[in-house]
């Protein structure tokens, strides 16, 4: 009886890590076979090469709403030295050197297209605001180019703003300034802005590729009919659903990779302040919860197109709103903390921290461990949801 108990803790241990290793081996072999599902979907496989490299690029570079090669016309009814300044003050990357013409050809050429901007510089200008008359210069803008137009509008204004104080001070002596306002910007010196998207842009994949990967892999399951295969095997749910996910999360993590060194530092010549190493480990980190995430609207979905309809419904609100297109602290206060309950808020806040600011570890862990416990919660429901999904189709 004595031997018997001894040898029944011993025999159960053993049980214990035989089933351990069992599940370990199931996991290993279904993720296997989850990454040559995805090597033979040709469709996925470019999904993927967009998302990391074109996708990324054009984001960063081609923006709507920032004024590059904006062109401008210019009517110099003056020929003064003032006006010539004003003139000069015009060239790229913001605005193509400006056209001078004629009165007469500004009409014609704004009803053309071929000018966002006009303006014009009336005949005695520089006379008049030397003599105090308080000249006007007309700015004629194109507003059916909207975002142009809104923006390159205050840049003209503040262009000629600049060029004729600096002039009337040089003529006039006034007085200096009591305050000397000197800017200067950190971690974007240029102020380039393909730098911030494209960072932003890796960041917005990651979730977007992890959640699309894992909800497709587990549709295309239902698809072929390979999940009634699944089930009669001697597999659990569990093995299913995190086979899925490492699989998943590797493909994801080199994409993240392999964009991060080749496209936004390579391409878009981005200077990375932070650990590229930090910033791969938060991303595996959010992984757990973007995945769980793809799997969870996957069991709510008969097929790709609902699937796909979901994504939209789910994923473009939490990139929204997650604080990289839009400072959260510009967002209503409700907003603000419901969106502290999703996973890219806190993943946004850490990558921006690393990539842009250096950060380390010892400043991130607050939103790592928010990621955590919300990838935990994720991946309990939707494992949940998961089984009784299998359940019932067994």
């Amino acid at each position: 009886m004595n031997e018997d108990k001894q040898r029944r803790p011993k025999h159960d241990a053993a049980h214990r890590q035989r089933g351990a290793a069992r599940m370990l081996a199931n996991i290993y072999r279904l993720g296997v076979k989850e990454l040559w599902g995805f090597v033979r979907d040709p469709m996925l496989v470019i999904l993927v090469l967009y998302a990391f490299t074109l996708s990324i690029y054009t984001a960063a570079t081609a923006v709507p709403d920032t004024l590059h090669n904006a062109p401008i016309a210019i009517v110099d009814e003056d020929r003064s030295p003032l006006s010539g300044r004003i003139v000069s003050a015009f060239y790229p990357p913001h605005f193509k050197r400006p056209e001078v013409i004629s009165l007469a050809e500004l009409d014609p050429g704004m009803d053309a297209g071929e000018f966002t901007f006009g303006l014009v510089i009336p005949t005695g200008f520089q006379r008049d605001l030397l003599g105090r008359r308080n000249p006007e210069i007309q700015l004629n803008v194109d507003a059916t180019r909207m975002t142009q137009a809104f923006v390159g509008s205050g840049v003209v204004q503040q262009i000629v703003s600049g060029e004729v104080t600096e002039f009337v001070q040089r003529h006039r002596g006034g007085p200096e300034l009591p305050v000397d306002l000197a800017l200067r910007a950190r971690f974007n010196q240029t102020l380039e802005r393909s730098w911030f998207l494209g960072v932003m842009t890796i960041i917005d994949r990651v979730s977007l590729v992890a959640l699309v990967l894992t909800g497709a892999a587990l549709i295309r399951e239902r698809e072929r009919g390979t999940i009634e295969h699944l089930l009669v095997m001697p597999i659990t749910p569990f093995e299913i659903m995190v086979s899925k996910i490492w699989s998943m999360g590797i493909v994801t993590i080199l994409g993240t990779a392999l964009a991060l060194v080749f496209i936004v530092e390579g391409v878009l010549g981005t200077p990375i302040q932070g650990s590229r190493a930090l910033f791969l480990f938060t991303g595996g980190l959010n992984l757990a919860s973007m995945t769980s995430m793809g799997i969870l609207l996957a069991t709510f979905s008969r097929s790709m197109p609902q699937f796909a309809l979901l994504v939209i419904l789910v994923l473009f609100p939490l990139q929204m709103l997650s604080g990289g297109a839009t400072p959260r602290e510009s967002m209503p206060e409700l907003v603000q903390n419901i969106m502290l309950l999703a996973p890219t808020t806190h993943y946004t806040a850490a990558s921006q921290a690393i990539l842009f600011r250096g950060a380390g570890i010892d400043i991130i862990w607050p939103q790592l461990i928010a990621i955590v416990v919300i990838g935990a919660v994720f991946f309990v429901v939707a494992h949940a949801r998961f089984r009784n999904t299998l359940a019932r189709l067994g």
